[in-house]
């Protein structure tokens, strides 16, 4: 769990310092891929608290649910918005994931024919 909340803390710590418009835990969780994928981090280190984590995960969206009851107003008079707003980013991102997809995938394929 230190190693999880050391990174936690760590991209937080790089986000406010580098002043870059991204969540420290989206970086926390950057660093976490990066040292697992190059063996810096073992899977084993990890798995019993990542494991909890995800057993538990339900827990984390207590607040979310506070936080709509809280700003119920907003939500009433901007609720379109932002679900047209979400429909179109998820969209958006499906077709990124899709076309990353077929992209490796073809290059892939080419490597195994030799054609590369």
């Amino acid at each position: 769990m230190a190693i999880i909340l050391g990174l936690l803390v760590l991209g937080e710590a790089l986000s406010f310092l580098l002043g870059i418009p991204v969540p420290g835990s989206v970086l926390g969780m950057v660093l976490m891929a990066s040292g697992l994928g190059l063996k810096i981090i073992r899977l084993e280190w990890v798995k019993d608290a990542g494991g909890f984590l995800t057993g538990n995960l339900a827990f984390f969206f207590v607040p979310v649910g506070v936080g709509f009851i809280a700003h119920f107003d907003l939500l009433r008079t901007q609720g379109p918005v932002i679900l047209g707003v979400t429909v179109f980013s998820t969209l958006c991102v499906l077709a990124a994931a899709g076309l990353c997809h077929q992209w490796i995938s073809g290059k892939s394929r080419k490597q195994e024919k030799g054609g590369e």
